[in-house]
């Protein structure tokens, strides 16, 4: 029989294991702001249409990159509901990754109304903790 020694050791080891994990984000330094420069909110533009990145208070550093106060930008497209932010965010049509540490992207989008939105994400895709996020802005295509 396990005495009661080796079975708090086989807990703690079966939680180290295969409890789920919460990646918690890289904590945010004070006074950091994530806009974007442009399309400005409410303007009309034609497709493609060219997204400008902004970011004061912190560097950019492509993903992987593990640098102080730095971090890349995440593009959120049309989307309604945020992602969880504690996890690395999803790379799909709506939610673009520019681990590069690119600050702009050319976007083919359709005819109508669009919205953007920014995240910072840290080298680990992980939003930072409280989230770095911009206004979110709404756009129409003519």
């Amino acid at each position: 029989m396990f005495s009661r020694m080796n079975k708090l050791f086989i807990a703690m080891l079966w939680l180290a294991l295969y409890a789920p994990q919460i990646n918690a984000g890289t904590p945010a330094p004070d006074g950091v702001m994530l806009y974007i420069i442009s399309p400005a909110n409410g303007e009309q533009v034609n497709s493609p249409v060219t997204v400008r990145f902004g970011l004061k208070g912190m560097g950019v550093a492509p993903a992987g990159i593990e640098r102080e106060k730095t971090g890349h930008h995440h593009l959120l497209i049309d989307v309604e509901a945020m992602p969880a932010m504690d996890k690395p965010l999803p790379s799909d049509e709506n939610h673009r990754h520019f681990g590069g540490g690119q600050t702009e992207v050319t976007l083919d989008l359709a005819k109508g109304s669009h919205t953007l939105q920014l995240v910072l994400g840290d080298k680990d895709h992980i939003p930072f903790d409280p989230p770095i996020l911009s206004e979110k802005i709404t756009i129409t295509v003519k």
